[in-house]
């Protein structure tokens, strides 16, 4: 029998399949303990134990490729897809979406993005908490992806419950060119705490040997791949990249005994590079030498011009071809300062909401693909899936070209679909905001909050409208400078300049500068009139006022509390209210909300 020839005086030969066999027991026991320290790391751990430049999560627990498909599990997989910037009257350009979600599912009518820009909204999704909770207060320094605790978030709260999490798409701005505060590291190589499989796009840094590419850039998007910088996608456009690596995922992961939870986040419709020749180019203001510039996204040349009849004026511009707001004396700063658009800035924001429109029916195409490879692999009927966007728009609106942030309904109020295993069909009218979103995500998976909760899960609402009985706090922080310095009334504790309440018929807003905004929703839904400081609102006024001290920086329960009875409003009461809004919301622009 053959020996080692490496054994000494006294000891008995080795054999080398005794030999071979130690081997792989180290190996094994080696795999076993790292697996069990992975498994096993407490929720809360410390940056040093999440290295940047590979996924955190614990393992997928794959079946081979070959073998039949492990038995679903009792947890439906989670699909949640966050458009960027779209408006709610902006589904009307995803016609599978319309059919397959909201045709097969629920729409919810009153739905809320409670700080309306992109950075503190997904900052919300990933934690359930407001933005003054999470302290993500801007996308732009000392805020942004740089300020952002994600040590604990909905990835790690599902990981750690048994799912395989899936993230594709925009993360945070200044993810890439911030540091991780996590880690105290850069982070174009950074995978964050709790995701299995980690697609990301991503900005460039100084210095990192990329010349061209990022996440804004529809033709040569970046990719952190697990902690590898992809940039093999260069002429493909992003949304139907991500669709296509979506389905790719759903196909591995089906093999999964365990669910899976995707979080789907395409940049459209916001808009990106490069520029193209039909978009519309900057010009000088003659009457105010102002520079003018509208942006758009790009898109693939096949969808161009898809909706040029459907689309005869920007989306906020009234039907009527009259002004945008003929007075905005009641209006917070900036818009105070705002001159009516003229001719070429309502073209331009034609133009705008044209090429937003196309960007989202090249996404509404990619939707219906995953949907048809959840179907194939026998997922669908074991998958919830929801549709919503971090914020909305302006295309016009009290003469705001674009942007959002502000708590006017075209920018606070944004799409949300859901549907799927055990999601009947039909419209809610309950109002839900962002952090409601990821409780509802926990509840369906039945995963404790990674934080404490400032949103609560809609699941109710799903079997029945139950009323408007809690507000909607709004909040924000313009860069104007008037906002700048201590504030004029008390109550701004931090670098916010705005906060609000909304309620089913009122919307009472304080500003950082003293001024503020009150609205009879109701009687006004478009917001063009003011009843602040009106002696015939005041009652109404100081109640809200009231509900505004004990909401503007609410912790957990307190984001919860119900309204006083007579702010509160009953389902039947609700829904009359809410199609009451949309009928003023239609006269005037031509669409439903």
């Amino acid at each position: 029998m053959p020996t080692s020839a490496a054994h000494g005086p006294g000891r008995a030969p080795v054999t080398r399949l005794a030999l071979l066999a130690l081997v792989l027991l180290v190996v094994v026991t080696t795999v076993v303990v790292a697996t069990s320290r992975r498994s096993s790391a407490p929720l809360a751990a410390t940056p040093a134990s999440f290295p940047a430049g590979r996924p955190t999560a614990a393992p997928a627990g794959l079946v081979s490729a070959g073998a039949p498909a492990p038995a679903q599990s009792a947890r439906p997989n989670i699909v949640t897809i966050v458009t960027d910037d779209m408006r709610t009257d902006d589904l009307r350009w995803m016609p599978q979406v319309r059919r397959l979600l909201a045709g097969g599912g629920l729409t919810f009518r009153n739905s809320f993005s409670p700080y309306p820009l992109c950075c503190p909204a997904r900052a919300s999704l990933l934690t359930g908490q407001l933005a003054h909770n999470h302290r993500v207060l801007s996308h732009r320094p000392p805020f942004g992806f740089g300020s952002f605790d994600d040590s604990r978030t909905l990835a790690t709260s599902l990981n750690t419950s048994g799912y395989n999490t899936l993230f594709l798409g925009k993360y945070l701005n200044g993810y890439g060119l911030q540091r991780s505060r996590v880690t105290g590291r850069p982070s174009f190589r950074y995978v964050p705490p709790g995701w299995t499989e980690w697609y990301a796009a991503v900005s460039r840094p100084p210095r990192s040997g990329y010349r061209s590419g990022g996440t804004y850039n529809y033709w040569n998007t970046l990719l952190n791949v697990n902690g590898r910088i992809d940039d093999s996608h260069r002429g493909q456009y992003q949304t139907t990249v991500l669709g296509r690596l979506a389905r790719s995922l759903v196909r591995t992961y089906h093999r999964s005994r365990k669910p899976f939870f995707l979080y789907l986040a395409p940049v459209a419709p916001h808009f990106g590079s490069p520029r193209e020749d039909d978009d519309p180019r900057p010009t000088l203001d003659p009457a105010t030498g102002r520079r003018l510039t509208i942006k758009t996204p790009a898109r693939p040349r096949w969808v161009r011009g898809r909706f040029d009849r459907e689309i005869p004026r920007a989306s906020g511009m009234p039907a009527d071809g009259g002004p945008s707001e003929a007075d905005v004396r009641d209006k917070p700063e900036p818009i105070r300062t705002l001159p009516e658009l003229n001719d070429w800035e309502r073209e331009a924001v034609r133009t705008s909401t044209r090429q937003r429109a196309e960007a989202l029916f090249v996404l509404d195409r990619e939707v219906a693909r995953l949907l048809a490879t959840l179907r194939a692999t026998d997922e669908l009927d074991n998958t919830v899936v929801m549709l919503t966007s971090d914020n909305g728009y302006f295309l016009g609106e009290h003469r705001m070209r674009q942007g959002k942030v502000k708590p006017h309904e075209p920018s606070l109020r944004v799409p949300f679909l859901i549907a799927g295993k055990g999601i009947p069909r039909g419209s809610r009218f309950d109002p839900v905001s962002t952090p409601d979103l990821t409780a509802t995500v926990l509840d369906l998976a039945g995963a404790r909050p990674p934080r404490v909760p400032d949103g609560r899960s809609v699941l109710p609402s799903v079997r029945r409208d139950r009323g408007w009985r809690a507000p909607v706090v709004t909040e924000g922080l313009e860069p104007a400078r008037v906002f700048r310095g201590p504030p004029a009334i008390p109550g701004f504790r931090d670098a916010r300049t705005t906060s609000g309440v909304r309620t089913a018929q009122w919307k009472y807003v304080r500003y950082r500068d003293g001024h503020g905004e009150l609205y009879d929703l109701d009687a006004d839904p478009n917001e063009l009139v003011s009843r602040f400081g009106d002696p015939r609102y005041a009652a109404v006024q100081a109640r809200l006022h009231r509900v505004w001290l004990s909401s503007k920086d609410c912790v957990g329960r307190a984001c919860r509390a119900q309204l006083p009875a007579g702010l509160q409003s009953g389902p039947g009461r609700t829904r009359a209210g809410t199609e009451e809004q949309a009928d003023g919301v239609q006269a005037r622009y031509g669409y439903r909300r």
